[in-house]
């Protein structure tokens, strides 16, 4: 049994005051909800700085936990906002900061030191790696990825020394959550700014079948008790940007399986979901059973049930108890209420004589116990009139009602975290002499060229190290971008024994990779992955060990030029972006993968074309249509420029090689990808 087993908690999703009520009183152990900037769902109704306070207020009377979402990446020049979203945080005394930017959480350190960080599923926690590097960093939880089998998630919770968070019923992306660029590459509107435009859930075809890029609702509340088991601390719904109905009955569902007891899978069904649910993740299975998309059919059945689900939270029930105290004597009446931690007393009424019959036990119950539509109800009674004095009901309700007003007061108002502001120091961007890194997606591609680093993914270059000699001192291993845990020991020892054979520089674009790769004393790339669009960030993953950091894609040319700090950085001038990383591929058929030759085509409603490509069977990446080429561009800032070749062939990556050389561009159709677009 882990230290976490007994704490388990239903954490509901909260995007406005309806959804709020709903979950806390169809009985949520904790809420996570955003302000209105810097979190992943800002299409949500979210909440106005006194809305929020008032909201953990709500939360604080009724002993519910809250956790602020902050979960999105964030650019310099919005520090100012985020600092004081930070300090409403830190008055609020939230139990919980959840977020994906390592750039924000070293300023959520730096202002409010006590702040509990949690890591966002937007961080790709999916191994042991990742989430022993999260502790050592100073967090108290990790949200895992959703793409987990449940041995995984075991063998996580195992090994943690933090509490684990597992998605258990909502939204699937298609996409690992962290890794999809679809939206802000398409669209502009990015996903990991929280205003992801859901383009996944169009109509993408491929040879097979239609809607392939959306899956199924994930649901896993008839297993939530084998995650208890293993030591998960929080089970966590998504759907903060859905109606309270689905919060209330996804809650309740949760609450009942966890006591032992049924509960109705056809209204949570029907409330929402696509095509149905599933559990593939969870069982391994990972086939096209899990795909599905949202019918007319599923739109009407949700009707049908949102009157009976309403009336779950049309009241507030009364879970919290308090024992009260009442003594009566000629100089008063003084009431006391105690909820176990919190205590009030108050003076009431003058009692009188009794005239007829003095206040009894029984009477006095009556009374203290209509607690109305309060969160309280009376656990015990404590009551001495040894007097044989008298009060009147009213006199008796009057005390009732001011003592839990007082108790929720105090309930409702812990002590702020201290928040102290510190100016971010000015720190000039040190410069280097500019490399050229080149990136092959497999060894067919390599041509001779001067680059400084020849990056390959980690198995061609073992497997073919001794064709690539002459480059020795320029290779560079390409470390997978998803490593699950039954793979991180093979993975640790192919590292070991290219380093053996002289290869000391490896690409990861992973937070788990890189604490992998900080452990063996090489020189470490961070992939353009890791998300890093701010000089806190950046300067972060320095003092990780990263010498050289591959800006995030989602950076304007602007941006890049005004980061600062000490940190080597560059960015892709050339390359297929990959958009998305798929654990359940859509080019699976019934069969599987059986005759697949590991790449494929997807289109999209204009007839448009995407690559897709597997990796060694244990995940998928789709990469845009158009290749992004702005070799004949200046972008200013940077140490390094990378082309990121995957599907061109050998003359194709030497002929752009050569155009790089000359500054020019490619003759065919491309994009200039976000550098120079505006992005939301």
């Amino acid at each position: 049994m882990t230290n976490f087993e007994k704490n388990t908690e239903v954490l509901a999703p909260v995007g406005s005051n309806e959804q709020l009520i709903a979950a806390v009183r169809t009985g949520a152990d904790a809420v996570y909800m955003g302000t209105q900037d810097f979190n992943a769902r800002r299409n949500a109704d979210n909440f106005t700085d006194e809305d929020f306070l008032n909201a953990v207020k709500y939360c604080r009377e009724r002993g519910v936990k809250v956790y602020a979402v902050l979960n999105t990446i964030v650019f310099d020049d919005e520090f100012d906002r985020l600092d004081k979203t930070i300090e409403l945080l830190a008055k609020a005394q939230v139990d919980g900061v959840i977020v994906q930017d390592l750039g924000v959480a070293q300023r959520i350190r730096e202002l409010v030191a006590q702040m509990p960080l949690h890591a966002s599923t937007q961080m790709t926690i999916h191994n042991n790696f990742g989430v022993e590097l999260l502790s050592e960093l100073g967090f108290s939880r990790a949200v895992l990825a959703r793409e987990l089998s449940f041995e995984e998630i075991s063998e996580i919770c195992t090994n943690s020394g933090i509490e684990i968070e597992v998605f258990v019923h909502g939204a699937l992306c298609m996409s690992v959550s962290g890794t999809c660029y679809l939206s802000s590459v398409l669209g502009g509107r990015s996903g990991n700014r929280g205003l992801c435009a859901q383009p996944c859930r169009l109509n993408f075809k491929t040879d097979n079948r239609e809607f392939a890029l959306s899956l199924k609702d994930m649901s896993y509340i008839d297993k939530l008790s084998r995650l208890r088991e293993i030591g998960v601390a929080s089970l966590k719904i998504e759907g903060r940007m859905k109606r309270p109905e689905y919060v209330a009955a996804a809650v309740d569902s949760c609450k009942r399986a966890l006591s032992g007891q049924a509960y109705d899978g056809t209204a949570l069904r029907s409330v929402f979901s696509r095509s149905g649910f599933t559990d593939g993740y969870f069982l391994g299975k990972r086939n096209i059973d899990m795909f599905g998309y949202r019918s007319k059919e599923d739109v009407v059945s949700a009707k049908t049930v949102l009157n009976d689900l309403a009336r779950l939270y049309d009241k507030q029930p009364q879970t919290i108890a308090v024992d009260m105290s009442l003594i009566m004597n000629y100089d008063g009446s003084e009431l006391t209420i105690d909820d176990g931690k919190n205590v009030v007393k108050l003076n009431g009424a003058l009692p009188q004589k009794a005239e007829k019959m003095p206040l009894d036990y029984t009477t006095a119950l009556k009374s203290l116990s209509k607690t109305g539509a309060t969160p309280y109800y009376l656990n015990k009674l404590s009551f001495n009139n040894k007097n044989d004095l008298f009060l009147r009901a009213a006199q008796l309700n009057a005390m009732r009602r001011e003592g839990l007003e007082l108790l929720a007061q105090k309930r409702q108002c812990p002590m702020p975290y201290k928040y102290t502001y510190k100016k971010i120091a000015d720190k000039p961007h040190k410069t280097y002499a500019r490399q050229t890194f080149v990136r092959f997606g497999d060894v067919g591609q390599v041509f001779s060229c001067d680059a400084d680093k020849i990056i390959l993914p980690i198995l061609e270059l073992s497997l073919n190290l001794e064709m690539l000699k002459d480059y020795k001192g320029r290779l560079v291993a390409q470390l997978p971008t998803l490593v699950f845990p039954g793979d991180e020991k093979r993975l640790s020892m192919e590292i070991d024994k290219l380093i053996q054979q002289g290869v000391t520089s490896f690409y990861a674009d992973n937070i788990g990779m890189v604490k992998l790769l900080s452990s063996k004393s090489v020189e470490i790339i961070g992939g353009f992955t890791l998300n890093i669009t701010n000089t806190k960030a950046l300067e972060f993953y320095h003092s990780l060990c990263v010498k050289f950091s591959c800006l995030s894609i989602e950076l304007s040319a602007k941006r890049i030029e005004a980061l600062g700090g000490e940190g080597s950085r560059g960015a892709v001038v050339y390359g297929r972006l990959p958009l998305m990383r798929f654990r359940a591929c859509p080019l699976r058929t019934k069969n599987g993968c059986n005759g697949c030759s590991g790449s494929g085509r997807i289109k999209d409603r204009m007839n448009i074309e995407f690559p897709i490509i597997c990796h060694d069977k244990k995940y998928s990446t789709l990469y845009n249509s158009l290749p992004l080429d702005v070799m004949d561009k200046e972008i200013a800032g940077l140490d390094f420029e990378l082309l990121y070749f995957t599907i061109e062939s050998k003359d194709e990556a030497r002929q752009i090689y050569s155009n790089y050389k000359n500054k020019t561009t490619s003759s065919g159709k491309k994009t200039g990808g976000l550098y120079f677009r505006a992005i939301q």
